[in-house]
């Protein structure tokens, strides 16, 4: 999981949004900042549609180089280039409809999102108490890559619907957002309800004049 905000990522400007959500994948490259590893960055290219097509299309480039004399006939061969691609992008790395709804029944999907519902709010609520906020809707948003058959990649982000924004969250907040998953709901499992419903965007609104008296104490105390 990575926790998006202005401060982890090298090109903030890329989360300039109208409405909330603001979507990612897809739409623009982010470049992480802070906390990022190794392995956070190969996800991420690996998310990048043309490099992913230039690998499936290796093959066709090792044979042109290897056999120069079929080179032009390799490059005179689309079909079976957009047929490699076509294997590569939906059967190997990806679900079709009928397997993706076979992951999880629609009273898994639900339990999943009703768990994920308890724990935004409840995330949102400690946000918002700590800031003093009193009016307004805060928005958790979070966006998984379809992609099954690797490594889960989920973008997680608190939202505004002031300005609209993707809010700084500070080194505390991003630790009370970092506790979304635990062994007993996952990344993994959030994905598995998410394909199994056909949605990897998720987003959990609330009201900030939802927030308890005794989270606001709780905020001044701590």
């Amino acid at each position: 999981m990575f926790i998006l905000t202005p401060d982890t990522i090298w090109n903030p400007h890329v989360l300039e949004m109208r409405q909330v959500p603001r979507r990612v994948f897809g739409r623009v490259m982010i470049f992480p900042r802070r906390g990022a590893g190794l392995g956070l960055w190969l996800r991420l290219i690996f998310e990048i549609e043309v490099l992913r097509y230039l690998g499936a299309l290796l093959p066709f480039l090792l044979g042109a180089v290897i056999y120069p004399q079929y080179a032009l006939a390799i490059s005179q061969a689309p079909l079976p280039m957009l047929i490699v691609i076509y294997f590569v992008e939906a059967k190997l790395l990806r679900l079709n409809r009928t397997r993706a709804k076979a992951l999880a029944s629609p009273a898994e999907v639900e339990r999943g999102m009703d768990l994920l519902r308890v724990r935004s709010v409840a995330i949102l609520s400690k946000i918002a108490a700590g800031r003093g906020l009193v009016d307004g809707r805060l928005h958790l948003v979070v966006e998984q890559s379809e992609i099954w058959r690797m490594p889960p990649l989920t973008l997680v982000s608190v939202q505004s619907e002031a300005g609209p924004e993707v809010m700084r969250l500070t080194a505390e907040e991003r630790s009370l957002v970092a506790g979304l998953f635990d062994e007993a709901f996952g990344e993994r499992d959030l994905l598995r309800a998410n394909l199994a419903a056909g949605e990897c965007l998720r987003d959990v609104a609330f009201d900030l004049r939802g927030v308890s008296a005794h989270a606001r104490l709780a905020a001044l105390i701590g």
